[in-house]
């Protein structure tokens, strides 16, 4: 299983980043999707998860009406958009994929089975 995130860079406090990842050695539109972040000194946390149909979308309430996730299960991609970005979104982002969407947002015993391997969004002030 490969998980190839991209689209990180560095922009300024306010403007937007699509993030990207694509998924191969799964039969991708039978897994839900998440995005994952971890910044500097702090534990990695949840960040968006969508159901395998993107029928149901979960989103961390720090992201709230500013990051979308989206997915094209035809090109086997997940996306995130991320707007209106802060300096505190700095991290390192991570996508992830399991069958079951209730280890992305931590309600389930265990994280998800698959990781992609980051990609460095940094945000100046």
């Amino acid at each position: 299983v490969q998980l190839q995130a991209s689209g990180g860079g560095l922009v300024q406090a306010g403007g937007s980043l699509r993030l990207s990842c694509a998924g191969s050695g799964i039969t991708f539109n039978n897994y839900a999707m998440g995005w994952f972040r971890q910044a500097p000194g702090k534990e990695r946390e949840f960040v968006a998860a969508i159901s395998w149909s993107g029928g149901s979308k979960l989103y961390a309430d720090s992201v709230k009406g500013r990051f979308s996730i989206s997915r094209d299960n035809a090109k086997k991609t997940v996306y995130l958009q991320m707007n209106s970005l802060k300096p505190e979104d700095t991290a390192v982002y991570y996508c992830a994929s399991d069958i079951v969407i209730a280890t992305m947002t931590g309600d389930a015993s265990r994280p998800p089975n698959y990781w992609g391997q980051g990609t460095l969004v940094t945000v100046s002030s």
